[in-house]
């Protein structure tokens, strides 16, 4: 039960939730002029400054974070911040929520500063957030801008409503052939809609920001017909010369959600009323949880405390069991899930056997790269947690002895909790090399040759991005609902411009032919590709497969010559749908993909 003071008289605890809020406040405003200044690289096509501040906004929250616990610690002893100071700090702080913009990130924020100066056994309701205490239902702005644009194509006509929504966002810079492209957006909508009378209130609404990302800007909005929303996103591009020009229009559900995919960068979204994005967004893709479309919009500590509390409700709500994950378990982490919930959680080892050689911080540092990095569709995001309290009654006293002989550091009993002090969860996805053990032994050559096909196509985009997976190894991979290979190991992962990609030197002689021994120098940065064979390809169904579509990854000199390009600076496309879904003009106008 939630203890209220009578009177709100401490100055102290007004105090303390201004300096917090002030806090976050500065926080978002720089993330919104990071966001902001995206506009600005996609019409300079500044792409590597783009790809550097997209990488540094991530760093922001932290830092404000722990400024805001520094200002604390210095301004106030400990032991003035009394259980009722921080039980009164939090009923002031509701109060100047009251007419915020974005209460539910704030909310976040002033959980983050008090579980960085409290202990974790003070996380109760008195002192925060543990549910949402401000609506985000039906915020307006205060910019003048709304959060989306309606257009009346009944009224003003199909393309005049589609040329209003373009040169509404004011890009600088020309269209190639704005005509021509709203042509072709038209005759897309308008497939979409074949055959379905229009309702008097047939609209589009689009939202009023552009959505940036690597090399793309998109276009997201929804056609409304009687009670049916149709969700649509247009992508828009440079050509070669810089003229911009629209892309494709992605209409079907299943392409919009691989846009907005856990597997992606984060997108740069200037957001005054952040939760009204996501209404929005959720309104075109109703089964992806809130958690991950603020994930997705950059709000990724608010996406934490959502997928949380989601977490929460799934345990109160079931009585299944955590259990050791299926497939080979790893060297560097253990990983358990709960067959009821679409996550799996993986915690690093306190020790590793040969031949690895790493560490704990090592490993934390991969994964930090990843999270930072442009995971292009390719690499699965991470959610990391410390202090997680689970329930000791769902545990298996089997899974629960492996978590103290592998990571005793990390796991600890108390009463009826177990408290995992660091944590990774990500999506739960079938491994590959299960995948492709079952796809064989149902006689499904069809799915076989799409594992094999899309494992090597995930390399290359991986490759595209700067990343060498390391362990290349197929359990190593995953598969996603919507048949997308996946990495997800991360512990040996590194830039490919780090790498020294080589061809192994012939023998010396005979006896270094048969000799089962490396006869020549190994680097600890050494790789080379024509080793990989022997580990990946003993199967002879999948080697078939894959020297038809990728021999080339068995070559040093396709990896070299990547090498090359990155090095400089060339930025790859690589973008969330395929080739054959833009307009068959761009097909044609864009040389490279």
């Amino acid at each position: 039960m939630q203890h209220f003071p009578k009177l709100l008289s401490s100055q102290i605890a007004f105090d303390i939730a201004r300096v917090i809020l002030d806090g976050f406040d500065k926080h978002y405003s720089l993330f919104r002029q990071a966001s902001q200044a995206a506009r600005q690289h996609f019409e300079r096509m500044t792409w590597a400054e783009a790809q550097s501040q997209a990488r540094e906004r991530i760093a922001f929250y932290d830092r404000r974070v722990d400024e805001c616990v520094q200002v604390l610690e210095d301004d106030y002893e400990e032991d003035e911040l009394t259980d009722s100071v921080w039980r009164e700090v939090k009923l002031h702080y509701i109060g100047l929520l009251l007419d915020h913009r974005q209460p539910e990130l704030a909310e976040t924020f002033f959980n983050s500063v008090c579980c960085k100066i409290l202990h974790r056994t003070y996380f109760n309701n008195d002192f925060i957030f543990v549910r949402p205490a401000v609506s985000t239902e039906y915020i307006e702005p205060s910019e003048g801008i709304p959060t989306y644009r309606v257009y009346y194509p009944q009224r003003d006509g199909m393309r005049h409503a589609l040329r209003r929504m373009i040169t509404n966002f004011q890009l600088m810079g020309e269209f190639a052939d704005l005509e021509r492209d709203l042509a072709q957006v038209e005759d897309r909508l308008a497939t979409v809609l074949a055959g379905i009378s229009l309702e008097p209130n047939y609209q589009i609404q689009v939202l009023s920001s552009l959505f940036y990302r690597n090399k793309g800007a998109y276009i997201v909005g929804k056609m409304i017909n009687g009670s049916r929303d149709y969700p649509f996103v247009i992508p828009i591009l440079h050509k070669r010369k810089g003229a911009l020009l629209l892309d494709a229009v992605l209409a079907d559900v299943g392409l919009i959600t691989t846009l907005f995919s856990f597997t992606r960068a984060y997108f740069m979204v200037d957001m005054e009323v952040p939760s009204a994005y996501v209404k929005f967004v959720r309104s075109m893709l109703p089964n992806k949880p809130r958690s991950e479309i603020y994930t997705i919009l950059g709000l990724q500590k608010q996406g934490k405390a959502a997928f949380y509390r989601d977490f929460l409700h799934h345990l109160a709500h079931s009585s299944d069991h955590f259990e050791i994950a299926p497939g080979i378990r790893g060297l560097v982490m253990v990983v358990f899930s709960l067959p009821s919930f679409p996550y799996v959680f993986k915690a690093i080892k306190d020790s590793f056997p040969p031949p690895k050689e790493t560490t704990r911080e090592l490993v934390k540092e991969k994964y930090l790269l990843v999270k930072y990095h442009d995971r292009v569709g390719r690499m699965a995001d991470t959610l990391e947690y410390s202090n997680v309290a689970f329930p000791r009654s769902r545990f298996s006293d089997e899974l629960l002895a492996e978590l103290k002989q592998v990571a005793p550091s990390l796991v600890e009993e108390d009463g009826d909790q177990v408290i995992v002090r660091h944590l990774y969860i990500e999506r739960r996805m079938t491994p590959l090399n299960i995948w492709l053990t079952d796809a064989e032994a149902a006689g499904d050559k069809e799915k076989l040759e799409h594992g094999v096909r899309e494992y090597g196509n995930a390399i290359k985009d991986l490759v595209a991005a700067n990343i060498f997976p390391g362990d290349m190894l197929w359990k190593n991979f995953g598969v996603t609902r919507h048949g997308k290979v996946v990495f997800y190991d991360y512990d040996e992962i590194e830039y490919i411009t780090d790498c020294q990609f080589r061809r192994v030197p012939p023998p010396r002689n005979e006896e270094d032919e048969l000799s089962g021994d490396i006869w020549y120098h190994v680097g600890p940065r050494d790789v080379f590709p024509e080793t990989f064979g022997p580990f990946l390809l003993g199967n002879p169904a999948v080697r078939e497969v894959f020297m038809r579509h990728h021999a080339d990854l068995l070559d040093a000199g396709f990896w070299q010559s990547h090498q090359e390009k990155i090095r400089a600076g060339h930025v790859h496309d690589v973008f969330p749908y395929e080739a054959d879904k833009r307009f068959e003009v761009q097909r044609a106008a864009l040389n490279e993909w």
